[in-house]
């Protein structure tokens, strides 16, 4: 993941006098993403600290940051702010196979309760990192990206977001509902994960 959305996704849009991930948009927005290695790009330059929680606290100054890390290791990241609020954190982790801890809950649901105070969707999680590393648009269609999130505004946001990078969002509804189709269950796939699928412009 980490070389997918964070990293060719940055062609998309273009760059502006304030900080960005490796996803550029062309908006005010400040987007960070906080890869496996911990390490954290802004304005399409990679980091070049040496330590990992510096890095994660830099990615963490954002506004909207991409969690691409294993699932384990996302606790980790929690810990760089006391609060989230006022940010938006996109999911795009898997548990799998699903640990016991999660007690039943989706995975993206037990990783909003590590970030207090901001609001979750779990997104750009669903294809492996060589589909999504390229041309989201082929043939007039769009490559479809699903999304899910309790919060309606968390949800409005990230569409807005995929459809700058040339996604097709498709929004499933809350994490414990049509969200379902996008976690895994034990040790079994969820029914649209890996589903490589396009949507053409109406």
């Amino acid at each position: 993941m980490c070389r997918s959305v964070p990293g060719t996704l940055a062609s998309r849009g273009s760059a502006s006098p304030t900080k960005h991930g490796r996803v550029v948009i062309p908006s005010p927005c400040r987007t960070a993403t906080i890869c496996a290695s911990a390490s954290v790009t802004l304005n399409g330059t990679p980091g070049d600290w040496t330590d990992g929680r510096r890095q994660v606290a830099a990615g963490s100054e954002a506004d909207t940051i991409i969690l691409a890390v294993p699932f384990g290791n996302h606790c980790d990241v929690a810990k760089a702010l006391p609060s989230w609020e006022g940010k938006t954190v996109i999911d795009a982790t898997n548990a799998f196979p699903v640990p016991e801890e999660l007690d039943g809950l989706p995975s993206s649901a037990f990783v909003a309760k590590a970030f207090t105070g901001a609001k979750l969707a779990k997104g750009f999680n669903h294809l492996v990192a060589a589909t999504l590393a390229t041309d989201p648009v082929v043939e007039g269609g769009h490559r479809v990206v699903f999304l899910s999130s309790d919060d309606e505004d968390a949800a409005a946001h990230v569409a807005a977001l995929a459809r700058q990078l040339g996604f097709a969002p498709v929004k499933l509804g809350k994490l414990n509902e049509g969200g379902a189709l996008v976690h895994a269950r034990g040790r079994t796939w969820s029914p649209l994960i890996f589903q490589d699928l396009f949507k053409k412009e109406q």
